[in-house]
């Protein structure tokens, strides 16, 4: 299973979000063995901008995981609102 989270963070927190985002994935992935990525739409919106973090093929029990590590991590006080998950399966598991 795949899990793509999004968030919107203000323009200003950004250098701080990607920091705090990207030691947590690269942490996650050494623990895991997962592939992580973090992305960003290229516009801001009213001052914010909208990130996805990208953990691909992890197992179910990881997202309490995640979550454990986003509370570490101090993530909250940087985004705007709640992050909104959303799991895909590739489709050869879904047959």
């Amino acid at each position: 299973m795949d899990l793509y989270i999004y968030y919107r963070v203000a323009v200003a927190d950004a250098t701080d979000l990607r920091a705090k985002v990207l030691t947590m994935q690269d942490n996650l992935a050494r623990l895991h063995g997962i592939q992580t990525a973090l992305k960003r739409r290229p516009e801001a919106q009213d001052g914010m901008h909208t990130w996805m973090e990208v953990y691909l093929d992890v197992a179910e029990e990881f997202a309490a995981e995640l979550e454990q590590a986003v509370q570490a991590s101090q993530l909250a006080a940087l985004i705007d609102g709640k992050r909104h998950t959303e799991h895909f399966l590739d489709l050869s598991l879904c047959a």
